[in-house]
């Protein structure tokens, strides 16, 4: 155990060295912040609701940490949302009644749907009698969890939970685009969209399946707290309920006291089950077909949790010696508050609906008149601030954002954390909305139309992730990790064949894709393409996020300029379709060399056929094509594969053109699918590639592309032994 002196200067002693009480304490408790009259108004929904009855006790859980240096505290709180006014008043309270300054607190929600509405959100008001009483519930959460402090040990711990968390937003067909509530045809993903698979092509991002823990036991072994993390958006209750995040900590708490053999004065433990980043998480992975789908209720699920959290709690190895460090920032940001059109369209529509209105006071219900609203009440607000806090246990980090946060989020701060064991708890601090990545406006749908629950400005998510990171890199004193995945088997030979560029697309934001060779050839893309998809499955170095990542395409393309390039060059790259191969003439282009915007009789342009010729086979297509018919020279030619590729899989493709030949090979089998000879006459003079769509914008890839390298020199035909099929992966 360390010891820390202090230096005291005395009329005698000039100067005496006395160890000072420099262990970690840590004290918790659980606060019931029921509501105590009814009915009371409940958040979460579209519409306004109340409840007049307690389904399951909804709870604020709290936390107290001392390293004789620092002390701070650490709440979960089974409410939908909570406004940072809300804490910031609560905080003050707690700071009077304790040695706790109200920067070094954090408080979040669990994200229930079911609890009491302490926060205003499109139909729903705040309940104004709640707010007084959780106010003062909060405060008296952190003084009792200060009372309790005692000498402990911490530990960490995380399991794989990726059975019960899948993403809930999926990307739409471009020809499937259906409207967003002020009459825009914008909502290209949506939530649940997947129900109907013929409307989809993928989802529009990762998933974040650790389920981690912090644990604090005392220096005698017995358990103090347990704190865990998981990033699934809810399961559904009826109100009022602490959903499935009550039901873990109380399941938590009794396998600790069935294990414990407790002192005679020992406080009973404390489980917490914070939010991660779930604003596009749910619990159906709509991957798989309905059949396949396993439908468990809110118990079995909870259960199905406890196990994966207490395995990983029982190899926790402790630290009584860890220090602790906290920060914070309050950033100012604007909201997306509405043009002088559409402001009008809300007034007119507002004022058609009071005129309506059955009662004085009366909400509205329909969407558009929901929307309305929101947009009224944003002009009004105009602009916020928000806070991000960085805590240090040891060596453990906790990330926070005030945000429903697309998983993406949590995995750029975890992976970029300068400490490896890191949770990011999210609807800290303050209920401000849906903010997705700014790649992931463009796409539009739920969790971006502009309301108190999604209005933040388009910039907010990065602000807001650089904003955690430099707190992280100030509470450890170290810089932040770079995060690279892994070079692959095949990766590792790719480059050993000396490509020109090799780009592996495994981003976590854009605009640059990463060339891994020395030349450092980075390409761009373009709008309307999302990160860190899950990539073909190929064999990695271990290490313990070594997952292989893609980028999807969703109307943007990744652009090169390459002008050393002449006619003979290989293009090497995976591909995934995310489009029925009947959808339309052609399923789709993935790759194209010409001049941007336009279709010249130079050009070369690979792609997946549709209607027009084989569904789902290769076609490579040199200049415009088939001749238009006018008589004239250099059209060009258009040559078609006969192997059909599987919607939804990743299969990997190689061009190689030598002059005025042309090979297209299909995973890795020695016989080419297209074997074609183009116009000797016809050179390709554009310096410019791009991939996941056609020079011309023509039939964009709806789908993902991954490892592609180019060459400046025809690759020899593959060998037969290092022919495969394709990877079925949706």
């Amino acid at each position: 155990m360390r010891c820390r002196f202090r230096l005291l200067l005395t009329p005698l002693l000039m100067l005496q060295a006395i160890p000072a009480l420099a262990e970690l304490q840590v004290g918790a408790t659980v606060v019931d912040v029921s509501p105590p009259n009814f009915p009371v108004l409940v958040n979460g929904g579209f519409a306004s609701r109340s409840a007049t009855k307690i389904h399951t006790p909804v709870s604020a859980r709290a936390i107290v940490l001392d390293d004789g240096q620092e002390r701070l505290a650490i709440v979960v709180v089974d409410s939908c949302m909570l406004p940072r006014p809300l804490l910031d008043d609560a905080k003050q309270l707690a700071a009077r009644r304790t040695q706790i300054q109200p920067q070094r607190m954090l408080i979040s929600a669990t994200h229930t749907h079911t609890a009491p509405s302490c926060m205003g959100a499109l139909g729903t008001d705040a309940d104004t009698a709640y707010i007084s009483f959780l106010r003062e519930k909060l405060a008296e959460a952190i003084a009792q969890a200060e009372a309790n402090l005692r000498p402990a040990s911490v530990g960490f711990g995380s399991g794989d939970a990726a059975p019960y968390t899948a993403l809930r937003r999926w990307i739409r067909r471009s020809d499937r685009v259906v409207d967003d509530p002020f009459g825009n045809p914008t909502v290209r993903a949506n939530m649940h969209a997947a129900n109907n698979w013929d409307d989809v092509v993928g989802p529009s991002g990762p998933e974040d399946p650790e389920l981690s823990v912090i644990a604090f036991q005392s220096l005698d072994g017995q358990p103090i707290a347990v704190l865990a993390n998981f990033s699934m958006h809810y399961f559904g209750d009826q109100p009022i309920s602490a959903d499935y995040f009550g039901l873990f900590c109380n399941a938590v708490q009794t396998r600790l006291s069935a294990g414990a053999t407790p002192a005679k004065d020992a406080l009973a433990p404390v489980a917490l089950m914070s939010h991660g980043c779930s604003g596009d998480i749910w619990r159906r992975d709509y991957s798989l077909p309905p059949e396949e789908r396993e439908e468990l209720s809110i118990n079995e699920y909870t259960e199905r949790l406890v196990e994966i959290a207490m395995q990983a709690y029982q190899q926790i190895e402790y630290d009584a010696d860890a220090t602790l460090a906290m920060a914070e920032r309050r950033l100012p940001l604007r909201y997306r508050v509405p043009d002088a059109g559409l402001l009008q369209w809300a007034r007119q529509r507002m004022e058609q609906f009071q005129s309506q209105a059955q009662a004085e006071g009366q909400l509205p219900t329909s969407q558009a008149d929901v929307y309305a609203r929101e947009q009224i009440l944003l002009h009004e607000m105009q602009a916020t601030e928000v806070v991000v806090q960085a805590v240090r246990i040891g060596d453990i980090a906790i990330a926070t954002t005030p945000n429903e946060t697309y998983a993406i989020t949590g995995l750029k701060l975890k992976l970029q954390s300068p400490l490896r064991q890191t949770m990011v708890i999210e609807l800290a601090n303050g209920g401000d909305g849906y903010i997705p990545p700014p790649e992931q406006h463009r796409l539009g749908g739920y969790n971006t139309w502009p309301a108190r629950s999604a209005g933040l400005e388009i910039t907010a998510e990065p602000k807001i992730t650089a904003a955690a990171l430099e707190l992280l890199e100030q509470v450890t004193q170290q810089p932040r990790r770079v995060h690279d995945v892994p070079l692959s088997d095949a990766a590792e030979e790719v480059l050993r064949q000396k490509p020109l560029a090799f780009w592996r697309l495994d981003e976590l934001s854009g605009p640059h894709a990463r060339d891994t060779t020395p030349q450092h050839r980075d390409a761009v893309y373009e709008p309307g393409v999302v990160f860190f998809l899950d990539g073909p499955p190929l064999e990695t170095s271990p290490a313990a996020d070594a997952r292989n990542r893609a980028a999807h395409f969703a109307g943007g393309r990744l652009r090169a300029r390459m002008p050393e390039v002449g006619d003979s060059y290989s293009v090497d790259l995976w591909i995934w379709n995310g489009m029925p191969n009947d959808a339309r003439d052609t399923t789709g282009w993935f790759f194209s060399r010409d001049h941007d915007r336009t279709l010249s009789a130079h050009g070369d342009h690979l792609g997946i056929g549709g209607t027009a010729t084989k569904p789902g086979c290769l076609i490579f297509q040199q200049g415009r094509g088939v001749s238009d018919g006018s008589g004239g020279a250099g059209q060009g030619s258009l040559h078609v594969g006969n192997t059909p590729l599987t919607r939804w899989s990743w299969n990997r493709v190689t061009l190689v053109r030598d002059g005025e030949q042309v090979q297209v090979y299909l995973n890795g089998a020695a016989k080419p699918e297209i074997e074609a000879k183009v116009d000797r006459a016809i050179r390709a003079p554009s310096a410019l590639f791009f991939f996941g769509g056609r020079s011309d914008n023509e039939a964009n890839l709806e789908g993902k592309l991954d490892e592609i390298a180019l060459f400046g020199h025809p690759l020899p035909a593959p060998d037969e032994s290092s022919a495969a099929g394709p990877y079925d992966q949706r």
